[in-house]
């Protein structure tokens, strides 16, 4: 596999009824992501390549962005969408500290419930966080990560689209937030951008994009 993950950026065909379906169905659109990953990856593939996407909605348009070491957009359905893919080596090559950058990412802020005493010896359940609470969350692992935050401006990510009725219901509250930062630790920030952030990556959580901040 390479060293350093590529990016797919694939412009979704609207009418295509494999789109339709997966915009509505996000267990579906995790299958067809996976169609695109070479075979015989063991137990874990999603893992083993590295896989993270995203979708990225306009009051037009729908992108779908695949990262992983290595991809293979020829097995999406036929007029699934027009794909451009490239290497991410020269994003983190660029990477250093001070370095101003614009990014984006979808996240499932979440926290673990403490358990009362009656409950010891079970896991706690997951609870989605919303408000100033997801924010603060995205800032600390925002940090941790090597990312000194400036701007974070969320979106929330609820299907706009109908679901269909035998879909599984969502488990996970998604947020977009976009906004400025400086890179403070280049080594930690490629470990993010290779590894995701957060809950939710099978269902298009924790990419994190990246490019320069444009000078005025």
């Amino acid at each position: 596999m390479n060293d350093h993950p590529v990016l797919a950026r694939i412009h979704l065909n609207p009418y295509s009824r494999e789109v339709q379906r997966d915009l509505r169905d996000a267990t579906q659109m995790h299958r067809t992501v996976m169609r695109m990953l070479p075979d015989n990856l063991g137990d874990s593939p999603r893992h083993q390549a590295g896989l993270l996407y995203r979708i990225d909605d306009t009051d037009t348009t729908s992108t779908l962005l695949v990262q992983a070491h290595q991809l293979d957009p020829t097995r999406l359905p036929a007029e699934y969408g027009q794909a451009d893919i490239k290497s991410l080596a020269p994003m983190f090559t660029a990477l250093h500290k001070g370095l101003a950058v614009r990014y984006r990412i979808v996240l499932n802020p979440a926290k673990r419930e403490r358990l009362s005493v009656d409950e010891k010896g079970k896991r706690g359940r997951i609870v989605p966080l919303t408000g100033t609470d997801a924010d603060q969350w995205w800032l600390r692992r925002a940090t941790e990560a090597g990312l000194h935050l400036h701007v974070l401006t969320p979106t929330s990510m609820e299907p706009a689209r109908p679901r269909k009725q035998d879909a599984p219901r969502m488990r996970h509250s998604l947020l977009r937030y976009d906004g400025n930062a400086t890179v403070t630790n280049p080594d930690t920030l490629r470990e993010a951008v290779l590894h995701g952030i957060g809950r939710g990556k099978p269902y298009g959580a924790g990419l994190l994009s990246l490019a320069p901040a444009r000078t005025p």
